[in-house]
Protein backbone atom coordinates (compact mmCIF):
# COMPACT_ATOMS: atom_id res chain seq x y z
CA UNK A 1 0.00 0.00 0.00
CA UNK A 2 1.51 3.27 -1.02
CA UNK A 3 0.68 6.61 0.98
CA UNK A 4 1.32 9.35 -0.42
CA UNK A 5 1.62 12.50 2.04
CA UNK A 6 0.82 16.23 1.31
CA UNK A 7 3.90 18.50 1.43
CA UNK A 8 3.06 21.30 4.26
CA UNK A 9 3.16 24.42 1.77
CA UNK A 10 0.11 22.64 -0.17
CA UNK A 11 -1.74 21.01 3.03
CA UNK A 12 -1.74 24.12 4.53
CA UNK A 13 -2.09 26.63 1.93
CA UNK A 14 -6.13 27.81 1.78
CA UNK A 15 -8.17 26.99 -1.85
CA UNK A 16 -9.24 29.54 -4.08
CA UNK A 17 -12.82 29.03 -3.35
CA UNK A 18 -12.42 29.82 0.14
CA UNK A 19 -10.96 33.28 -0.16
CA UNK A 20 -13.67 33.91 -2.62
CA UNK A 21 -16.02 32.98 -0.25
CA UNK A 22 -14.67 35.25 2.90
CA UNK A 23 -14.12 38.30 0.15
CA UNK A 24 -18.04 37.53 -0.52
CA UNK A 25 -19.65 37.49 2.77
CA UNK A 26 -17.48 40.35 4.05
CA UNK A 27 -19.68 43.59 4.62
CA UNK A 28 -20.13 46.32 1.37
CA UNK A 29 -19.97 50.13 3.01
CA UNK A 30 -22.95 51.47 2.95
CA UNK A 31 -24.04 53.91 0.05
CA UNK A 32 -24.37 57.57 0.69
CA UNK A 33 -27.72 58.80 1.72
CA UNK A 34 -28.38 61.05 -1.43
CA UNK A 35 -27.76 57.76 -3.48
CA UNK A 36 -29.87 55.78 -1.62
CA UNK A 37 -32.63 58.61 -2.30
CA UNK A 38 -32.37 58.29 -5.42
CA UNK A 39 -32.18 55.03 -5.60
CA UNK A 40 -35.26 54.67 -3.64
CA UNK A 41 -37.14 57.13 -5.53
CA UNK A 42 -36.60 55.61 -9.04
CA UNK A 43 -37.22 52.09 -7.75
CA UNK A 44 -40.68 53.91 -6.11
CA UNK A 45 -41.30 55.40 -10.09
CA UNK A 46 -40.65 51.87 -11.55
CA UNK A 47 -43.41 50.57 -9.81
CA UNK A 48 -45.74 53.31 -10.30
CA UNK A 49 -48.32 52.51 -13.18
CA UNK A 50 -48.89 55.36 -16.30
CA UNK A 51 -52.30 56.19 -14.46
CA UNK A 52 -50.60 56.70 -10.83
CA UNK A 53 -47.58 58.90 -13.12
CA UNK A 54 -50.16 61.34 -14.89
CA UNK A 55 -52.33 61.64 -11.03
CA UNK A 56 -48.74 62.75 -10.02
CA UNK A 57 -47.89 64.94 -12.39
CA UNK A 58 -51.91 66.76 -12.01
CA UNK A 59 -51.01 66.86 -8.35
CA UNK A 60 -48.38 68.52 -8.72
CA UNK A 61 -49.43 70.87 -11.43
CA UNK A 62 -52.10 72.06 -9.42
CA UNK A 63 -50.13 72.37 -6.47
CA UNK A 64 -48.42 74.62 -8.40
CA UNK A 65 -50.78 76.72 -9.82
CA UNK A 66 -52.53 77.08 -6.31
CA UNK A 67 -49.14 78.75 -5.39
CA UNK A 68 -49.38 80.76 -8.13
CA UNK A 69 -52.57 81.97 -7.06
CA UNK A 70 -51.51 82.50 -3.30
CA UNK A 71 -48.76 84.80 -4.78
CA UNK A 72 -51.22 86.87 -6.90
CA UNK A 73 -53.15 87.58 -3.82
CA UNK A 74 -50.49 88.68 -2.28
CA UNK A 75 -49.82 91.41 -5.28
CA UNK A 76 -46.24 89.07 -6.35
CA UNK A 77 -46.97 88.93 -9.82
CA UNK A 78 -43.96 88.03 -11.28
CA UNK A 79 -43.05 85.37 -8.00
CA UNK A 80 -46.95 84.09 -9.37
CA UNK A 81 -46.66 83.67 -13.36
CA UNK A 82 -43.04 81.51 -12.87
CA UNK A 83 -45.65 78.97 -10.84
CA UNK A 84 -47.88 79.00 -13.64
CA UNK A 85 -45.50 78.48 -15.89
CA UNK A 86 -44.32 75.82 -13.73
CA UNK A 87 -47.65 74.18 -14.01
CA UNK A 88 -47.47 74.78 -17.81
CA UNK A 89 -44.17 72.39 -18.20
CA UNK A 90 -45.27 69.85 -16.18
CA UNK A 91 -48.67 69.26 -17.98
CA UNK A 92 -46.66 69.99 -21.49
CA UNK A 93 -46.94 66.34 -22.25
CA UNK A 94 -49.52 65.06 -20.03
CA UNK A 95 -52.92 63.99 -21.89
CA UNK A 96 -56.67 65.51 -21.01
CA UNK A 97 -54.77 68.53 -18.63
CA UNK A 98 -56.11 71.16 -21.17
CA UNK A 99 -57.87 72.61 -18.05
CA UNK A 100 -54.98 72.94 -15.96
CA UNK A 101 -52.59 74.55 -18.87
CA UNK A 102 -56.04 76.71 -19.89
CA UNK A 103 -56.53 78.22 -16.04
CA UNK A 104 -52.59 78.88 -15.64
CA UNK A 105 -52.80 80.98 -19.35
CA UNK A 106 -55.39 83.10 -18.20
CA UNK A 107 -54.20 83.69 -14.61
CA UNK A 108 -50.57 84.35 -16.70
CA UNK A 109 -52.78 87.23 -18.93
CA UNK A 110 -54.54 88.75 -15.52
CA UNK A 111 -50.91 88.93 -14.07
CA UNK A 112 -49.77 90.60 -17.29
CA UNK A 113 -52.60 92.79 -16.98
CA UNK A 114 -51.65 94.05 -13.39
CA UNK A 115 -47.86 94.41 -15.26
CA UNK A 116 -49.35 97.01 -17.09
CA UNK A 117 -47.94 94.15 -20.44
CA UNK A 118 -51.09 94.44 -22.15
CA UNK A 119 -50.22 92.61 -25.58
CA UNK A 120 -48.85 89.57 -22.97
CA UNK A 121 -51.90 89.57 -21.44
CA UNK A 122 -53.09 89.32 -25.21
CA UNK A 123 -51.24 86.06 -26.02
CA UNK A 124 -52.00 84.24 -22.91
CA UNK A 125 -55.57 84.57 -23.07
CA UNK A 126 -55.61 83.86 -26.50
CA UNK A 127 -53.68 80.23 -25.23
CA UNK A 128 -56.55 79.87 -22.96
CA UNK A 129 -59.29 80.31 -25.35
CA UNK A 130 -57.51 78.08 -27.71
CA UNK A 131 -57.81 74.67 -25.41
CA UNK A 132 -61.38 76.13 -24.04
CA UNK A 133 -63.19 77.98 -26.55
CA UNK A 134 -65.84 79.19 -23.65
CA UNK A 135 -63.61 79.92 -20.32
CA UNK A 136 -65.43 83.54 -19.60
CA UNK A 137 -62.67 84.53 -17.84
CA UNK A 138 -60.26 84.16 -20.70
CA UNK A 139 -62.16 86.07 -23.00
CA UNK A 140 -62.75 89.00 -20.59
CA UNK A 141 -58.98 89.37 -19.68
CA UNK A 142 -58.52 89.31 -22.78
CA UNK A 143 -61.26 91.92 -23.82
CA UNK A 144 -59.31 94.03 -21.05
CA UNK A 145 -56.30 94.06 -22.39
CA UNK A 146 -57.62 94.66 -26.40
CA UNK A 147 -59.31 97.87 -24.29
CA UNK A 148 -56.17 99.10 -22.63
CA UNK A 149 -54.32 98.80 -25.67
CA UNK A 150 -57.22 100.52 -27.60
CA UNK A 151 -58.48 97.41 -29.99
CA UNK A 152 -62.04 98.17 -29.31
CA UNK A 153 -63.76 96.51 -32.00
CA UNK A 154 -61.61 93.43 -30.94
CA UNK A 155 -62.77 94.10 -27.08
CA UNK A 156 -66.43 94.38 -28.75
CA UNK A 157 -66.49 91.09 -29.98
CA UNK A 158 -64.95 89.66 -27.31
CA UNK A 159 -67.89 90.95 -25.13
CA UNK A 160 -70.46 89.72 -27.03
CA UNK A 161 -69.31 85.98 -27.06
CA UNK A 162 -69.60 86.45 -23.07
CA UNK A 163 -72.69 87.65 -23.67
CA UNK A 164 -73.46 84.69 -26.08
CA UNK A 165 -72.70 82.17 -23.89
CA UNK A 166 -73.77 83.89 -20.40
CA UNK A 167 -76.81 86.52 -21.75
CA UNK A 168 -76.90 87.54 -17.36
CA UNK A 169 -73.17 88.67 -17.90
CA UNK A 170 -73.82 92.18 -16.70
CA UNK A 171 -69.58 93.15 -16.54
CA UNK A 172 -69.83 92.10 -20.26
CA UNK A 173 -73.27 94.34 -20.86
CA UNK A 174 -71.32 97.35 -18.89
CA UNK A 175 -69.04 96.92 -20.92
CA UNK A 176 -70.49 97.16 -24.53
CA UNK A 177 -72.37 100.25 -23.57
CA UNK A 178 -68.96 101.74 -22.74
CA UNK A 179 -66.72 100.30 -25.89
CA UNK A 180 -68.65 100.72 -28.49
CA UNK A 181 -68.77 104.74 -28.32
CA UNK A 182 -65.23 104.61 -27.54
CA UNK A 183 -65.17 102.10 -31.14
CA UNK A 184 -67.26 104.96 -32.95
CA UNK A 185 -64.89 107.95 -31.95
CA UNK A 186 -61.86 105.89 -32.87
CA UNK A 187 -63.46 104.94 -36.29
CA UNK A 188 -64.05 108.14 -37.08
CA UNK A 189 -60.91 109.18 -35.74
CA UNK A 190 -59.35 107.18 -38.27
CA UNK A 191 -60.87 108.39 -41.22
CA UNK A 192 -60.53 111.70 -40.26
CA UNK A 193 -56.74 111.11 -40.35
CA UNK A 194 -56.71 108.89 -43.55
CA UNK A 195 -58.82 111.84 -45.26
CA UNK A 196 -56.13 114.10 -44.00
CA UNK A 197 -53.16 112.48 -45.47
CA UNK A 198 -54.83 111.76 -49.10
CA UNK A 199 -56.20 115.19 -49.62
CA UNK A 200 -51.52 115.58 -48.60
CA UNK A 201 -51.14 113.32 -51.76
CA UNK A 202 -53.85 114.97 -54.01
CA UNK A 203 -52.35 118.65 -53.21
CA UNK A 204 -48.96 116.94 -53.81
CA UNK A 205 -50.18 115.77 -57.17
CA UNK A 206 -52.16 118.51 -58.19
CA UNK A 207 -49.85 121.40 -57.05
CA UNK A 208 -48.36 120.89 -60.63
CA UNK A 209 -51.35 121.54 -62.39
CA UNK A 210 -51.86 124.61 -60.06
CA UNK A 211 -54.81 123.13 -58.38
CA UNK A 212 -55.58 121.58 -55.09
CA UNK A 213 -58.06 119.67 -53.67
CA UNK A 214 -60.26 122.68 -52.51
CA UNK A 215 -61.00 122.87 -55.64
CA UNK A 216 -63.19 119.29 -55.49
CA UNK A 217 -66.19 118.67 -52.92
CA UNK A 218 -66.95 115.63 -51.77
CA UNK A 219 -70.82 115.21 -51.69
CA UNK A 220 -72.53 112.41 -49.85
CA UNK A 221 -75.52 111.29 -51.06
CA UNK A 222 -77.85 110.50 -48.19
CA UNK A 223 -79.74 107.28 -49.82
CA UNK A 224 -76.69 105.34 -50.10
CA UNK A 225 -74.08 107.05 -47.97
CA UNK A 226 -71.39 106.74 -50.50
CA UNK A 227 -69.39 109.97 -51.52
CA UNK A 228 -69.18 111.38 -54.93
CA UNK A 229 -66.33 113.99 -56.12
CA UNK A 230 -67.63 117.38 -57.54
CA UNK A 231 -65.40 120.15 -59.17
CA UNK A 232 -65.77 123.84 -57.94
Amino acid sequence: MVVIELEPEEATRPSSTAAEEREATRPSSPAAPEEQAAEEEEAFEDALTDEQLREKARSQANDAKAEGNKLYAAGKYEEALSQYDMALQITAELESAEDIRSACHSNRAVCFLRLGKHEEAVKESTKALELNPSYLKALLRRAEAHEKLEHYDEAIADMKKVIELDPSNQQATRSLFRLEPLAAEKREKMKEEMIGKLKDLGNSVLGHFGMSVDNFKAVKDPNTGSYSVQFQ
